[in-house]
């Protein structure tokens, strides 16, 4: 930052904790931050890597540097001799929808999870060196989230040993796989596998759809892209395909490992959620840093928007939420180390918890950031509204991640089921386990009274969890018992949805707060670190309190006296975060390039750099329009005499 004014560094030392320890805790350990610090550098400094221009491109110049920024990773990505893991933080960092994200976060890891040893060593030294690329061809035009309603098929033929991939009907194209479009040449194609005139269930099949030599399809094979998608740039950077037809060679591997891939890919958009919404919250917190508004005495400077009771009421708990959806997303990496480890053991227990617990988190974490994402455009005003802001396009990549890898109110229905089945085995031998374990204490959460007679005692993790874990346990048994009204099960799951779509919600909750609770439990370095970090849990359980009250005071878990004394702990944590804003997002230690935004720049100087941004639109570079002469002049001149107006 030589030579340059930093227009917030009153705000940078107002922090009361040590800046430097909570991004260690932020990145989750000294490594990863030193190795994510060098590399968003490296990425930040490169020209070939400039964003700033995204949204004044056309979808094929858009595509086509997407491609050139692409192979120029992976080109540096070899020079460098970059490990595996600087290679993903590069891609991260360069920020753009490729068919890379596909080859490397679904092919590779579908390919690790589900095939067996023979295709793996076939298939994984291309995939790696990138001499294939992939894609994952699941969705169709008609089909989504039922994955079972899949009607593509893989009919075996004996004859000649291969898999006749077909696509029977115009609804049985797959329809959305990214970097199918125009990219990959390969892909993981789901379909019904046939084998003697019987079914088999939907099962993965590897496919060559292009040529190596020259890119064209292979015969048979009908492939295109689906066209544009919403928003400017965004991601239409991304080829998302259309195809149908193929032939392929088959696999044989438990059932089961399919899951383990499905645990995968959502802890990995859990933790995505962690860096969207941060994004976010760091462009709203440090812009209302620089607004002011209002509140001028006597000629003086007008008040910062972030000193308002209203703006720390929206922004703060959002903070706490990066926070608390960071912390979760390390757990589930965790989860997903253990789940992988059990398979391999050929212990299937934890599957259905696991595969519960990560469709629900998946839901609830991407659900909160998509809104979140647009509540922090509207806290930057009018000016959140500018391409430069960075938010609306963060907004337009973003959204999708409630509908891709399962629609969120779907999964959460998935979670509902596996909580039913929980609720119906209590007072079995079958114990609940993992992070339904406290339905175990189903008893006495139905009947046990939060403790709270004054504000403070909302700071008690241990009042907090309880409150937590008996509106859900309440919830739970409720919509249980009106289940087992309906003489056909199905039919009152069905009835029941949005209550059991609520219980769901509810248990996430409880996850993403008693992880952060574990959190901080453990031994936290930095002089200040771990009270910032309490802070922020108590926000983020206590502002789910304040929003979700009519749950709690429906269920008895708490009073209404109770749930006032939480909003007015609320209020008061906001005045002991407020000195502490800007340290916190800047403990994310994002460059000013990967953020993309005029109004979140560390130094703060956004209104000079707004005005130098608004004069780079193409519109701008001629002072008389294109068009005047055709249009404007002839309406000033009144010369427009045969308009039938």
């Amino acid at each position: 930052m030589d030579g340059v004014v930093d227009h917030l560094a009153d705000e940078r030392n107002k922090a009361q904790f040590d800046v430097e320890e909570m991004k260690i805790v932020w990145a989750g350990s000294r490594h990863v931050f030193e190795l994510s610090d060098r590399i968003a550098r490296l990425v930040a400094s490169d020209p070939v890597f400039r964003k700033d221009n995204r949204a004044t491109l056309s979808r094929k110049d858009l595509f086509k540097n997407t491609l050139r920024k692409a192979a120029h990773a992976w080109k540096r990505i070899i020079e460098l001799r970059l490990s595996e893991e600087e290679a993903s933080k590069l891609r991260f960092y360069v920020d753009e929808a490729a068919f890379t994200d596909l080859h490397w976060g679904m092919f590779v890891p579908a390919i690790k999870g589900q095939a067996t040893e023979e295709q793996q060593q076939k298939w994984l030294p291309l995939a790696y060196k990138m001499q294939i690329i992939g894609c994952y061809a699941q969705t169709e035009l008609g089909h989504g989230s039922n994955v079972q309603g899949l009607e593509t098929t893989a009919t075996f033929d004996p004859q000649t040993d291969e898999f006749d991939i077909h696509s029977p009907t115009l609804t049985s194209s797959k329809w959305w796989p990214g970097g199918l479009g125009k990219v990959s040449t390969h892909a993981v194609v789901y379909a019904r596998l046939i084998t003697d005139g019987q079914e088999h269930g939907v099962h993965g099949f590897i496919v060559q759809l292009r040529s190596l030599d020259d890119h064209l399809p292979l015969p048979g094979i009908t492939i295109g892209d689906i066209g544009m998608k919403f928003g400017n740039g965004a991601y239409n950077t991304m080829d998302n395909g259309v195809t149908r037809n193929g032939k392929c060679v088959r696999s044989n591997v438990p059932r089961q490992l399919i899951y383990g891939t499905m645990v995968f890919v959502r802890q990995t958009i859990v933790s995505d959620a962690s860096c969207a919404l941060s994004r976010a919250v760091c462009i709203a917190t440090r812009y209302s840093a620089v607004r002011r508004q209002f509140g001028s005495q006597n000629g003086g400077v007008e008040t910062q928007v972030i000193d308002y009771k209203t703006q720390q009421n929206r922004l703060f708990p959002l903070l706490a939420a990066a926070y608390a959806f960071r912390f979760v997303g390390e757990w589930l990496k965790w989860l997903y180390t253990d789940v992988t480890q059990r398979l391999q053991a050929n212990d299937f227990s934890t599957l259905p918890e696991a595969h519960a617990c990560t469709a629900g988190l998946k839901s609830l974490t991407t659900t909160f950031t998509a809104d979140a994402i647009e509540e922090c455009r509207k806290l930057c005003g009018g000016h959140g509204y500018l391409c430069s802001s960075g938010l609306p396009e963060l907004f337009a990549v973003y959204v999708p991640a409630c509908t891709y890898e399962g629609d969120n109110v779907v999964l959460l229905l998935q979670v509902a089921r596996f909580l039913m089945k929980t609720v119906s085995q209590l007072g079995s031998e079958k114990k609940p386990v993992g992070t339904t374990a406290y339905m175990g204490r189903v008893e006495h959460l139905m009947q046990c009274r939060c403790s709270v007679q004054k504000a403070e005692d909302w700071l008690n993790p241990n009042t907090i969890l309880e409150a937590f874990e008996a509106r859900t346990a309440r919830m739970s048994v409720a919509v249980a018992q009106k289940l087992a009204q309906f003489a056909n099960p199905e039919e009152g799951f069905l009835e029941l949805s949005p209550n059991l779509v609520e219980a769901s919600v509810a248990h996430c909750q409880l996850i993403v707060v008693s992880k952060f609770i574990e959190k901080l439990q453990q031994d936290i370095p930095g002089k200040g670190v771990k009270e910032l970090l309490g802070m922020l849990c108590n926000i983020y359980a206590l502002n789910i309190l304040h929003k979700h009250l009519g749950d709690f005071l429906s269920t008895g878990s708490i009073t209404p006296k109770q749930g006032s004394l939480a909003n007015d702990q609320l209020r008061s944590l906001y005045s002991q975060v407020r000195p502490n804003a800007i340290a916190l997002v800047d403990a994310f230690n994002y460059t000013d390039h990967y953020l993309g935004s005029v109004l979140g720049r560390y130094d703060g100087n956004v209104y000079p750099k707004l005005y130098e941004e608004a004069w780079k639109d193409p519109l701008n570079d001629s002072v008389v329009p294109d068009g005047y002469h055709e249009y404007i002049r002839p309406l000033l001149k009144n010369q427009l005499r045969n308009a039938r107006l």
